[in-house]
Parts: C-alpha cells; structure tokens; sequence
C-alpha cells in the first residue's frame, strides 16, 4: 500500500494555460537568477498546491546538476536527466509566463516532465503555445518520444489547451485534507485506538527517524520504499539511488526527523509515514506512506495515519494534506475513515511528442529518426 505525490514533491507538473491568441511583444528568454526566483515562485503559486517561495526555489535548485547528462538506450529511448527552462516577458519587463521540463535519472525512459504555467492576468494570448513550443523542439533535438504535464480537474481551460495539443488523460488523481483547526477535527475512535494496542501485542512498535537516527535506519526506510513505490498506482519509471531518494523522498522542504513516523517489527522497518511542514501555510503533507508487503491487511497504515494525525495536532498544524491516485482504494478508504475531505483532483497528461510537434505546426521526422542519429553519434 502506497501513498505519495507524483514529482519530487508536491503537484510540480501543472500546466495551466489557456486559449492561444497573438503574443505580439512577449519574449521568450532563459533564466536570470537569483532574480527570476520570486517572479516564478508567484506563478507557481497559482497553481501548485502548496505554497514556495524564492527560497525554496533556490534550495532546489542548489540539489540539482548543473549539466545534464543524456543518452538513447538500447530499446531506444531517451535516457539520463536533463532539464530546460524559460520565462515569458511582457513588453513591461515582467515576467507571465514559465516552462520547466526535465527528467530525472529515475525517470520512465524516453518521458519527459513538463510545468507550464501563464499568469492568470495574460493568457489566450499565446503565450503557453510559445513556451510549449520551445521546450517541444528542445525535447525533439534530446530524442524524447513522450511529454508528461498535470492538469487540474477544476480547469477546463487548461484541459482544452493540452488536448487539442495532442495530450491525453492518463490518471486521475485527489487531493484530500483534514482540516485540525476545526472544532470537529477527526478524533480516533477507540475501536482503532484498539487495533493498534493489537499490533503492540503482536510485537509492532512505532518510532520516529528522531529515535533511531543514522545511516543503518536511513538504509532501512530506502530498502521499505524500493519495496513499496513500485506499488503504487501509476508509478512509472525507477526507484531512485539512495542518495537521490534521500533528497528528493525522504528529505524535501519541510523535513524533520521527527516527522518521519516509522513502524517496525524488531529490528525491522516494515512500514513508514513521512509528513511535511510547510511554515508557510502552516499545513502539513503526506509526503509519502508504504507498509511493507507481507505486513499489509492488519492496519499499519491507519496506525501510521493516526500517529501523524497525532504528530499534526501537537504541532499546530491546520490541515493535513494528500494526494492519492483514483484507483488505490485501500489508502483512500482510510482517509475518509479518518475524516480526509476530497478536494479537486489532478490528470496526468501524457502527448506522444510527435503528436505535440504536428499540433504545434512542426514537420515531424520519420520514427525515431532523433533517436537514430543521436545513437549513431
């Protein structure tokens, strides 16, 4: 049973534009940093979630290389991890508009990860066609084969703009929120408080990575997750090296090892919670929740829920939030048992990059021809 959001981290794949008119007076150009970060965090913030910040951004950034790295594998497809970005200027200077695409090593070959968004106050104006375009032709000239982007589902602007672009649902997934600063927030009933006193008899205790820090429990929680992400519905691509799943999984912003709620059965872990702060919202996300295989069916993960409901509550927090994906019910059912309210849901979009180029007016080369000739290089 897993739980977890789609990026490294929270919703970073929207794309959120509009209908495409004249663009005349916007440039397209890279980025100027640190500059550019408080202007893209504010776009992003129109769409993501949870909020960021320069800050954040920067930090991000700093996890990240400096030079990408690609190839075109056996089968065929791309490859390594690479990223291109830019921002929209308007004529005033400011920047409307950002596209960040990339992939990761981890990353389901030949896929290519997309955030587009426009400032709400200029689009149907072309500018998401531009910024879609430039990273299309980058994609093409890497030997890509398909784009991936989130839409949410409250935004049919959005949806109409990526389908007629040639993208195409691939998931439906929800976010869910437990509102703590509310006078009903959810209180266990005894009945589960019950349950978990029966996972204690049967040996299961419950720690945080504060408790038992290091290397051998970091080593511990990477082997439960190699096991655990695979599970989750609509996982695509490779379990991260452990050092990458360090950054990225286990300590993204908002991470303390306090908040990292682990089960374990003797010296083995055998299911964990990783629940994120944001300062900013004064909110908390399930980061991440897995429960190993052969300890699935005895209420490890409603257990691991209500510890960082627990942890929430002594915290402060005002909510706790997750996304889960439409067709893993087990972890969907004990968020409304726990008292989660649905709220809007995310598709992942997925364009064979071809289909992209021809909706955007490109002549598309014979199949795999970008692969071809970066293979024969």
């Amino acid at each position: 049973m897993g739980e977890t959001h789609g990026e490294t981290g929270t919703n970073r794949k929207q794309a959120s534009s509009g209908w495409t008119g004249p663009s005349e007076g916007i440039q397209l150009r890279s980025l100027q940093l640190p500059d550019d970060y408080a202007a893209i965090a504010h776009l992003l913030n129109q769409v993501w979630a949870e909020p960021t910040t320069a800050e954040k951004l920067l930090e991000d950034d700093r996890k990240l290389y400096e030079k990408g790295k690609t190839w075109i594998d056996d089968n065929g497809k791309l490859a390594g991890y690479d990223r291109e970005r830019r921002v929209a200027i308007s004529e005033s200077g400011a920047i409307v508009g950002y596209v960040w695409c990339w992939r990761a090593p981890w990353t389901e070959p030949g896929i290519l990860c997309c955030t587009l968004v426009v400032d709400a106050a200029h689009r149907r104006q072309g500018i998401g066609q531009r910024l879609l375009e430039h990273v299309a032709q980058w994609a093409d000239g890497l030997g890509a084969s398909v784009l991936l982007s989130e839409v949410w589902d409250d935004q049919p602007e959005a949806m109409s703009f990526a389908r007629r672009r040639g993208f195409a649902v691939d998931r439906h997934a929800f976010q869910s929120v437990l509102r703590l600063d509310e006078a009903a927030a959810y209180n266990p009933p005894h009945a589960d408080y019950a349950r978990m006193e029966e996972l204690d008899k049967d040996g299961i205790r419950f720690l945080t990575l504060a408790d038992a820090p290091g290397e051998e429990s970091e080593a511990k929680l990477y082997e439960l997750c190699r096991e655990t992400l695979v599970d989750i519905p609509g996982f695509l691509g490779e379990v991260p090296g452990m050092h990458e799943w360090r950054k990225w999984y286990l300590m993204p912003e908002g991470y303390a090892p306090e908040q990292v709620i682990i089960a374990a059965d003797g010296g083995k872990f055998v299911g964990m919670t990783n629940v994120l702060y944001n300062p900013d919202s004064n909110g908390m996300y399930h980061e991440y929740t897995g429960v190993s295989r052969a300890y699935r069916g005895r209420g490890l993960a409603l257990a691991l829920k209500i510890k960082a409901i627990e942890l929430a509550k002594r915290r402060g927090a005002a909510y706790l939030r997750t996304d889960n994906d439409s067709t893993n019910e087990p972890i969907l059912a004990i968020n409304r048992k726990l008292g989660y309210k649905p709220l809007r849901g995310s598709y992942r979009m997925m364009a064979e990059l071809g289909q992209v180029l021809q909706q955007l007016g490109h002549a598309v080369p014979p199949s795999n021809s970008a692969a071809a000739s970066k293979a024969e290089l």
